[in-house]
């Protein structure tokens, strides 16, 4: 059972629901994926979100339309959260046409642009720039908008971090950088590969604003992203967040986990996000069991209805290969 919360509920009946129910469509789809992936069916990289589920929804709950969301190869949950077709992210796994990628980019290289979502990135720590000069895209344009920038808790010690998070404090720029510290680069603990192990303390060499975040609670990581969010909004430049977070799953499925215990899985597991969430729910009588399983049935069919659209789908003709690397399509470069 997740530690429970007895709080009184601070949001609306609309934002809770929002998150049991993107959470545990993230949940079961990446289970879904493991299955898959077990079967040959899903081939290549794979790396699953469970557990960091709350990193992906209460961002999405804190932010608006327009803003934009890029991160690493851990890609699947966060255009879920963002309401990106689980059809089409299982079609992109599965390598088909009817993908989000039009099966070009598999598991790590995901993108959505009607949703906000510039895509997940497969070098480490490659994509940290990039959202700066997204935030600086919507700086230059003057839209509001804010770019929000995910890594994992190995691209902290990549030098394009330090540069990128000079530039956009110098040039106070719009961004939220967020590193998802699920404890290990792979399968090497933070403390065996950083001096400092309070990661959000890095930021505040920048004099970013920097905090930690408990993100196995979804409504910890909403609160934060608000605060960066308004933050950036109102011209004051970026703010670095740590997501204290876990993933119950290896690094890839390729991953034997030997690294660490079975018993700090299970401590883990106890504060399970999705859980609190849904004790919150049930003990303040935001909705009622019976609603959870409607909810819970209709993901069932959600998932199984995207690894139906997968297989039916077909793979990319041989001419894709050309499309979509300019944005000029007769590009002199490409020839016959």
């Amino acid at each position: 059972m997740a530690k429970k919360n007895a709080d009184a509920p601070k949001y609306s009946k609309e934002t809770y629901k929002y998150w049991y129910e993107s959470m545990q469509l993230q949940r079961k789809f990446e289970e879904k994926c493991g299955q898959l992936y077990g079967m040959q069916k899903i081939k290549g990289f794979c790396h699953l979100y469970i557990g960091q589920e709350a990193c992906s929804s209460g961002s999405k709950s804190a932010l608006q339309e327009g803003d934009k969301y890029i991160t690493a190869y851990r890609d699947h949950g966060i255009p879920l959260a963002l309401g990106t077709s689980p059809n089409a992210i299982m079609a992109e796994l599965y390598g088909k046409i009817t993908g989000a990628s039009k099966g070009k980019g598999g598991s790590m290289h995901i993108f959505d642009k009607e949703v906000g979502f510039v895509g997940g990135h497969g070098i480490v720590g490659a994509q940290i720039p990039l959202g700066a000069g997204l935030a600086f895209a919507e700086k230059y344009k003057k839209t509001g908008n804010v770019s929000i920038t995910y890594f994992g808790d190995g691209a902290v010690r990549q030098g394009a971090l330090h540069e990128a998070f000079n530039m956009a404090m110098t040039w106070k720029l719009p961004a939220i950088f967020v590193v998802e510290n699920n404890g290990y680069a792979m399968g090497t603990s933070v403390a065996r590969t950083s001096n400092v192990t309070e990661l959000y303390k890095i930021g505040e060499a920048y004099d970013m604003p920097s905090e930690p975040v408990d993100a196995m609670n979804v409504e910890a990581v909403h609160e934060a992203v608000s605060r960066a969010a308004a933050r950036a909004r109102a011209g004051e430049g970026p703010t670095f967040l740590e997501f204290r977070t876990y993933r119950y799953r290896g690094h890839s499925m390729s991953d034997p986990q030997k690294y660490r215990s079975k018993e700090e899985v299970e401590a883990y597991k106890d504060r399970d996000p999705i859980e609190q969430v849904k004790y919150t729910i049930l003990e303040h009588n935001i909705l009622t069991q019976a609603e959870l399983d409607e909810i819970d049935a209709k993901i069932k069919v959600q998932v199984q209805e995207s690894v139906d659209f997968a297989e039916a789908s077909p793979f990319p003709d041989k001419s894709e290969a050309y499309k979509d690397v300019y944005v000029e399509e007769n590009y002199p470069f490409i020839e016959e």
